[in-house]
């Protein structure tokens, strides 16, 4: 989120140097620095022995499979976020969550803090804003996800997370792994 007004007092920000920052919008009057923020959300790997949990949300992307994910709420942790996500978007139970690293996508300002969680317990309810979600063959998940290109990122982290030592390719990208 980038401020242009202030969100006390609702005056125009003018930019002022924060030295180590360089220049941030300033509110003059409340005597304020607003940092850009960006939008935190999670990317969830959920896995079960060699299956991993795909999505189809055709708003996200038309033709890709996806992993869970979603925004992350005010007052809540990145953890209990991801936690939340998986169970409203798929009814699932997760724990063991791994932190696997993070993304930032510049057009829509998003931070994306990508984790690898084990399933506990639960059979798949699909919340309204998915159109499918099932379980696939790990190996397989990166060829379904044509579109996902930070997903796909995640899915290799969790092959070398899970000490997946077969040598597999992957003939949709040409590429061992």
């Amino acid at each position: 989120m980038k401020y242009k007004f202030c969100p006390k007092c609702g005056s125009k920000l003018i930019m002022k140097d924060s030295l180590d920052e360089g220049q941030v919008p300033y509110c003059p009057f409340d005597n304020t620095m607003y940092f850009d923020l960006p939008k935190p959300c999670v990317v969830v790997a959920v896995v079960k022995g060699n299956e991993i949990l795909l999505l189809k949300q055709s708003y996200i992307f038309k033709n890709s499979k996806v992993l869970v994910s979603g925004y992350v709420t005010n007052g809540e942790t990145v953890e209990e976020t991801v936690v939340r996500e998986v169970k409203e978007e798929t009814g699932i139970i997760v724990n063991k969550l791994k932190y696997l690293g993070s993304d930032f996508i510049k057009e829509s300002e998003l931070l994306m803090l990508t984790y690898m969680a084990q399933y506990v317990k639960g059979e798949i309810k699909k919340s309204a804003e998915v159109e499918f979600v099932e379980w696939s063959s790990i190996e397989n998940a990166i060829c379904q996800m044509k579109e996902d290109r930070i997903g796909k990122e995640v899915v290799r982290k969790v092959l070398k997370e899970i000490g997946y030592d077969k040598e597999c390719i992957y003939l949709c990208e040409n590429k061992y792994i």
